[in-house]
């Protein structure tokens, strides 16, 4: 199925003598990525899924679901070619993406020239859905940046805080926070966003940004980042005294890797939260008991506490069971059909809501702003539910 992990089988291009074949879901993310345990957490959603799916007797007759994967490495370019290539075979019936937002907004035109249809279980910026195509291949079961921001400010306010600091990256996610943001503080006379810093992704330091933020006086950090710069942060605060040590309301890129890991003893200095949509540790229920025990079996993970990028696992999870229902809705591996079927799911009860009617014709979110919560990380590294 997978070659070292991420490389697609060879076989699979060839067409099968009978109708037999495999229907192919593609996961087109960043496995390569130092410290990211994103794409690995898509993946086993997906693969839980399709187990479920090919159990209860694949997509089409005789025809089981298969998930393959290629990275990216969260580089746009070759996410291109490789979404290209993954096209040209027809067997492949839609594509999965990974956790960053500026890779899939740089695909958007190209999904729709090929007429691909695209499956978003993290990335959260909201151009990403909202992308203008008509007849639209985007379909996202995920956060938007839009509701993270509301979530976080929200949070700030029920604290006490009126000062807000932000620190954004200089990319297509970091422009569609900022976005958010002041269209949530417009006509505000409780908040302000007094200071707001930007970095290079990938910028080991961020020592310059955090001053400036003490500088312009916040008294709260709203940080959008993902795992290193999360760590960078983290490390500059812990150095400050008490006094100087902002508390951050972060979105959630930090959870798509190895933040808490690489925090240690850091991260117990900083006053912490980060947006989420699902916990394993906080639900109930034979499925979740389910996955969980499925998740142990099959890579080793302990307990619903020590499940990697759990939204990750739960989106994607959820994403490939409408995947399933579209194609059977469809009657075949037509993209455009598949596509079209999408928007017309009656009903799903799955992992993270029961969705009604997931994807119309004018929404391709199948969440909305009230799976959204505000999280910390316990001291064993689990993310639960804040405390009111």
């Amino acid at each position: 199925m997978i070659a070292g992990g991420v490389m697609l089988a060879a076989s699979h291009w060839l067409p099968a003598a009978d109708d037999r074949r495999p229907v192919i879901l593609a996961i087109d993310a960043e496995f390569g990525v130092p410290a990211a345990t994103s794409a690995q957490a898509i993946q086993r959603g997906a693969e839980l899924a399709s187990a479920e799916i090919n159990a209860a007797g694949g997509v089409l007759p005789g025809r089981p679901l298969e998930i393959v994967a290629r990275n990216n490495n969260s580089m746009p370019a070759r996410a291109r070619d490789n979404l290209t290539e993954l096209s040209g075979n027809p067997d492949v019936v839609a594509v999965m993406s990974g956790k960053h937002s500026p890779v899939v907004q740089q695909l958007i035109p190209l999904i729709h020239e090929l007429g691909m249809p695209y499956l978003v279980p993290w990335a959260a910026a909201d151009d990403i859905t909202d992308n203008r195509h008509q007849p639209n291949f985007v379909f996202r079961l995920s956060l938007r940046d839009s509701w993270a921001m509301a979530a976080l400010i929200q949070r700030a306010e029920a604290r006490g805080y009126r000062r807000l600091g932000l620190l954004i990256p200089n990319n297509g996610w970091g422009r569609s926070n900022l976005a958010a943001i002041e269209e949530q503080l417009a006509g505000s006379k409780r908040l302000a966003l007094v200071s707001r810093q930007s970095y290079n992704m990938g910028h080991p330091y961020l020592h310059e940004q955090y001053e400036a933020l003490l500088n312009d006086g916040a008294e709260v950090l709203i940080l959008v980042g993902n795992e290193l710069e999360g760590v960078a942060l983290v490390d500059e605060i812990s150095g400050h005294l008490p006094a100087d040590r902002l508390p951050v309301l972060s979105h959630w890129g930090v959870t798509g890797g190895e933040f808490f890991e690489r925090t240690g003893e850091a991260l117990k200095k900083v006053d912490f939260s980060v947006v989420q949509t699902f916990s394993f540790v906080d639900a109930k229920g034979e499925r979740v008991r389910r996955i969980v025990d499925q998740l142990r079996a099959r890579w080793g993970v302990a307990s619903a506490r020590d499940i990697d990028s759990p939204v990750g696992v739960a989106q994607a999870y959820d994403l490939t069971h409408l995947l399933a229902l579209a194609v059977r809705q469809a009657g075949s591996t037509d993209r455009a059909a598949v596509r079209a079927a999408l928007e017309q799911i009656p009903e799903y009860a799955g992992l993270i809501r029961r969705y009604r009617r997931p994807f119309t014709p004018a929404r391709h979110d199948a969440l909305d702003p009230s799976q959204v919560f505000v999280a910390r990380y316990a001291p064993d590294g689990a993310i639960v539910r804040a405390a009111k």
